[in-house]
């Protein structure tokens, strides 16, 4: 990689090496809450930075806190769990992770050694994918699988599987079972839309339900167009970014950088590189570093925190419009 060409990036690059803690866990910020996702998004960002020990720690965290279920606690404070919550999208992104990992690293053997741990990780999230082909989001020690899907959700761990099938095949597993559970998911998506949020309100003020199917992969170009096109208005505030909700006037980093990579995906590499460069009014010009967002009718920023998983997804984003890694096509085709 050439060093100069991530200069840019060396302050949150820093902040999250320094966030990390030795047991490889990436909290949000220091001595603050843990979530699986947000862990392995920050881990995928030390990828990008060419820190390959840095991400193998985080990834061997994830090994040695395994439930014997496959699964993830969806909070930890200090590495130990705050919730008996297990959400199927958290478990599922460490396929993700680990196939972004090989991309750039190369690695087979860690990629074999962490093998054992992903097959339980799909086999869980599996275990939670209805007759319809929908996964429920999540499930709770002690009670009842929580009744409903989510359309990011479903979108992410569509990816993951797609990733997992790919470490499958390069390490000789059958994907079989995977690639089915991936292909019901994909029909309930597109075809079975009465089987997400029903019941609670729809999330479709959300902007991630808006771009998650484009970036995951499972819309054609010209679907994902018109999606971007027909939504543009509702989500996209001019030189600011993307809005986290439709009504709200609140832009926000992370979910700005996932549309960027979700733009240049679908060919719109103009209005991503727009989109991208707006974000870096948000950075704080002291230490350089990423807001979760900015309120533009209060002119603050909120939350007043520096997450380290926007941090990732801003190098992600970087990655895939720059090309600083082989890791920035993750997002941008299909691997299985």
């Amino acid at each position: 990689m050439d060093s100069s060409k991530i200069e840019f990036y060396k302050r949150p690059i820093e902040y999250i090496l320094k966030v990390q803690n030795q047991d490889g866990s990436i909290p949000w910020e220091v001595n603050k809450k843990l979530d699986p996702w947000d862990h392995i998004e920050a881990a995928m960002g030390l990828s990008v930075a060419g820190k390959k020990e840095e991400a193998e720690s985080a990834f061997l965290w994830l090994k040695a806190n395994q439930l014997s279920d496959g699964s993830w606690y969806s909070e930890y404070l200090m590495s130990s769990p705050v919730t008996k919550r297990k959400e199927t999208n958290f478990s599922a992104y460490i396929a993700t992770g680990l196939w972004h990992y090989y991309l750039i690293f190369e690695d087979k053997n860690f990629l074999k050694f962490m093998l054992p741990t992903i097959i339980k990780s799909v086999n869980f999230v599996t275990s939670m994918q209805t007759e319809q082909g929908d996964i429920y989001w999540a499930s709770e020690e002690d009670k009842e699988i929580l009744d409903d899907s989510l359309i990011t959700g479903s979108s992410s761990i569509y990816k993951s599987l797609e990733c997992a099938s790919a470490i499958f095949n390069l390490l000789g597993e059958s994907s079989l079972q995977t690639d089915i559970a991936k292909k019901n998911l994909k029909n309930s998506i597109l075809n079975n839309p009465d089987r997400y949020d029903r019941n609670w309100e729809s999330k479709s003020r959300y902007s991630m339900d808006w771009y998650y199917p484009i970036l995951c992969g499972l819309y054609d170009d010209k679907k994902g167009i018109k999606d971007i096109e027909t939504n543009w208005s509702k989500f996209i505030v001019d030189d600011m970014g993307c809005r986290c909700v439709e009504e709200e006037p609140w832009v926000t980093v992370a979910e700005s950088s996932e549309l960027v990579v979700a733009l240049v995906k679908i060919g719109l590499r103009e209005e991503a590189l727009k989109i991208f460069n707006s974000l870096h009014q948000w950075r704080d010009k002291q230490d350089g570093l990423y807001w979760t967002g900015y309120v533009y009718k209060d002119k603050k920023f909120w939350p007043v925190e520096k997450p380290t998983w926007t941090a990732g997804a801003v190098l992600l984003a970087a990655d895939a419009l720059y090309e600083f890694t082989p890791g920035s096509e993750l997002f941008l085709r299909s691997w299985s």
